[in-house]
């Protein structure tokens, strides 16, 4: 069994309201939020701001929390009572932010292509997790508690926007949270 790996990312929109998001140069190949892993000394507000420059060269000013979004394995384990389960057990923060200049001041030096993509017109291959971040951003809430497994990341992804909240059952929400 492995720990909790606590991550961060961000639902950066620009003035004109498109999204920024990154394809890694390897795995499947699916677009995502930028972010990364929390380190220890760093809170999740200050760890966003590092992770999303490292990654994409732009520097973010963060809004608020859109939610905490955890990732399982669903062919893990159950783990023993207050244990993490097995890999990969992630929790995210995922903030909604915003760039602080119209050109990123620096050069990304993780392996992300970032590019800006209009809220109306996202790429279909989005990561479970992201679809379900964005669209909670996009509708306005914060605050939001939602589970992904890893075998949502095997389905093939659908074309076009996100999808609306409770229309896959790999996207519900804790109904005290809406």
């Amino acid at each position: 069994m492995s720990p909790l790996t606590w991550a961060v990312a961000a639902v950066v929109t620009d003035g004109s309201g498109r999204l920024l998001l990154c394809r890694r140069s390897a795995g499947a190949r699916r677009w995502g939020l930028p972010g990364g892993r929390l380190r220890h000394d760093e809170s999740p507000a200050d760890a966003v701001v590092r992770a999303v420059r490292a990654e994409t060269g732009w520097v973010v000013t963060p809004a608020d929390l859109v939610g905490l979004y955890r990732v399982t394995d669903p062919q893990a384990p159950a783990p023993p009572a207050g244990r993490c389960g097995g890999r990969p057990d992630v929790l995210v923060h995922v903030f909604r932010a915003a760039p602080t200049g119209v050109d990123p001041p620096g050069e990304p030096v993780a392996g992300c292509l970032a590019e800006w993509w209009p809220a109306n017109g996202l790429p279909g291959a989005l990561t479970p997790t992201t679809r379900a971040a964005v669209a909670d951003a996009l509708a306005g809430r914060s605050g939001v508690l939602r589970h992904t497994t890893a075998a949502d990341a095997l389905t093939p992804p659908g074309d076009g926007p996100p999808a609306p909240p409770g229309q896959r059952a790999s996207e519900q929400a804790d109904s005290s949270s809406r």
